[in-house]
């Protein structure tokens, strides 16, 4: 049986309506469509099986397989809605109102029992942001932070907290994605001095701080981001300063940190100056891809040691999506850059196809992992609002754009459980379409009178870095150079010629001609330095690379290293720079 075609859900001043998925491209029957201009809150289920609305007269539960609506709850105001993972929960939130005495408020936040449309629990919650409860994938546990500490409910009793994480000043947190056990990554804030940090823990063991799985503190840190990758193995956190301190960006400062629940956590090193734009997780949690520095803005995908496996090198980008099977990343540049997207097929690190989707605000792949949807809406532009469903080939399959008189406020698809779309070979040819190539005009640039019969010469700002492959190559298993390394080692080298230069010189006139005719070219010894005991540290420091070669051999082939032999691995650096300033007699 062929997997289904995703509904695309669209939201706007025409009404709330469904389009078929490709490739049929139609308003869809089965929905509906709700034509009022109040619709504020949309959501489906994660499996896409559940629709729920606002429409600013009632919430609605609509069932997108059998196509009716199960219920309706009078709540006019809602302004966000949520589904628990297994479809037991929907989560209700409104603005929070005080009495005009100034007494407190009614509970603003609902969790209602889907099956029999019953209020499970009411709460009070004041801030929109983090407002929903956040459960496990299983609804074993659900979780809400309130004043300092974070509560636990467990299968979905609410009358009851079964646990409490309690830390001074907790933030945020994020539960884990996957099967039990339950991991929690929480964020507590710097005060007075006091670093702020991120600890892993396991769910229930909140014993204070010797319990915790991991903990990783910074000091440059306002707020946090925290992503789970999917196999709920590692956390990667982006620590953001609202402020930086030395001026050199108007976006604050950001660092990155990888945090894994065997306890190890490093800082990720990214080679260039300037902001953070967006970490994506692959969906097969073994590497991730970074969108960062002064602009225009490098890409790089890390593996789990946070060691570079291929660098993008620079463009115009700041942001990146894996495809839901993690075979394809799109690079794009949305916002104030032009919408340009690089598709890369992530196996062989190759360049699929470079689609432009100008005034874009929004893109997201499609659950079979081989369309895309690109979209402009309001509030954030009011002009061309609509939206283009692409084939990641390149090739624009649908445009729909809203009159002009009217707007556009949200698309998005209709979700899948992992599974349902099977993977499919990464194809190079563009896909046919009907549609003409969405390739905008590029913009001339503006030449004076005087210039405007003359030859144009290049006048580029800067040049863009070509992309490169950081692994080793085969047979080698040395680490990829820093700028800085690479510069120490063109300094050693230019040395290093130097005093040969001047050696060869000084024996020119000693050594005779004949000596070097009769002597073959394979019989040359080797380079001595002319003391022995330098000779002998030389070859023991070679000797001890070589072994290291071997170690490092044996980790790749995935052989379990002991302590001593990880140690010995760490000083190759060290050796390496004592073998050059050997050689070089320093």
């Amino acid at each position: 049986m062929a997997p289904p075609a995703p509904l695309l859900a669209v939201r706007g001043s025409e009404g709330l309506y469904m389009v078929n998925g490709p490739p049929a491209f139609t308003e869809s029957t089965a929905f509906q469509r709700d034509s009022g201009k109040n619709c504020k809150a949309v959501t489906f289920s994660k499996d896409g099986s559940l629709f729920a609305w606002c429409n600013g007269e009632k919430v609605n539960i609509f069932n997108v397989t059998s196509a009716e609506l199960l219920r309706s709850f009078d709540l006019p105001k809602v302004v966000c809605l949520e589904f628990s993972p297994k479809n037991n929960v929907l989560a209700t939130w409104q603005a929070y109102t005080t009495a005009k005495d100034g007494t407190a408020g009614v509970p603003n936040l609902q969790l209602y029992d889907v099956k029999t449309g019953k209020c499970l629990k009411s709460f009070i919650q004041k801030k929109m942001q983090n407002w929903c409860p956040c459960w496990a994938d299983d609804e074993s546990i659900c979780a809400r932070n309130v004043n300092n500490e974070v509560h636990f409910f467990e299968n979905n009793n609410f009358n009851t907290i079964a646990n409490k994480l309690h830390l001074q000043k907790v933030n945020d947190f994020v539960l884990s994605p996957g099967a039990q056990p339950t991991k929690v990554a929480v964020y507590v804030p710097g005060s007075k001095g006091a670093p702020s940090f991120v600890r892993l823990y396991q769910y229930p063991n909140f014993g204070g701080p010797q319990s915790a799985l991991a903990n990783k503190s910074f000091f440059k840190a306002d707020k946090v981001t925290m992503l789970w990758n999917k196999k709920a193995t590692a956390v990667l956190v982006i620590a953001s300063t609202e402020v930086d301190k030395t001026g050199a960006s108007y976006y604050g400062e950001q660092t990155l940190h990888y945090i894994a629940t065997n306890g190890e956590s490093a800082v990720v090193q990214l080679p260039k100056n300037g902001p953070i734009y967006d970490v994506v997780w692959n969906p097969n949690s073994v590497e991730f891809c970074a969108v960062y520095g002064f602009m225009p803005a490098k890409a790089t995908v890390f593996n789990l040691k946070c060691d570079p496996v291929f660098d993008f090198g620079t463009g115009p980008r700041n942001a990146a999506y894996y495809s839901p099977h993690g075979h394809i990343l799109v690079l794009a540049g949305f916002g104030n850059l032009r919408g340009q997207m690089e598709v890369w097929d992530v196996k062989n690190y190759k360049l699929v196809s470079k689609p432009v989707a100008s005034d874009s605000t929004y893109f997201a792949w499609c659950p079979d992992g081989e369309h895309i949807v690109t979209a402009t809406c309001a509030p954030r532009l009011r002009v061309s609002n609509g939206y283009k469903i692409w084939h990641y080939t390149g090739s624009l399959l649908h445009h729909y754009e809203v009159p002009s008189n009217e707007e556009m406020w949200q698309v998005f698809w209709q979700p899948f459980l992992d599974g349902v779309f099977p993977v499919k070979a990464v194809k190079y040819q563009a896909v046919p379409s009907e549609l003409p190539s969405a390739e905008p005009k590029p913009a001339q640039a503006y030449r004076p009178p005087a210039l405007r019969n003359k030859p144009v010469t290049s006048s580029k700002l800067h040049e863009d870095e070509p992309p490169q492959n950081m692994k080793p190559q085969s047979g080698s298993s040395e680490k990829p150079l820093s700028k800085t390394a690479l510069k120490n080692q063109k300094k050693h080298e230019a040395k290093k010629a130097a005093k040969q230069e001047a050696k060869a010189d000084s024996n020119q006139e000693s050594t005779q001609s004949s000596v070097s005719q009769s002597t073959p070219r394979s019989a040359v010894p080797a380079v001595t330095s002319g003391d022995p005991e330098t000779d002998k540290k030389i070859k023991n420091l070679k000797k001890k690379l070589k072994a290291i070669e071997q170690l490092k051999e044996q980790a790749a082939a995935g052989k379990q290293l002991e302590k001593n032999q990880l140690e010995k691995i760490q000083k190759e650096t060290a050796l390496l720079q004592e073998l050059e300033d050997l050689e070089l007699g320093l």
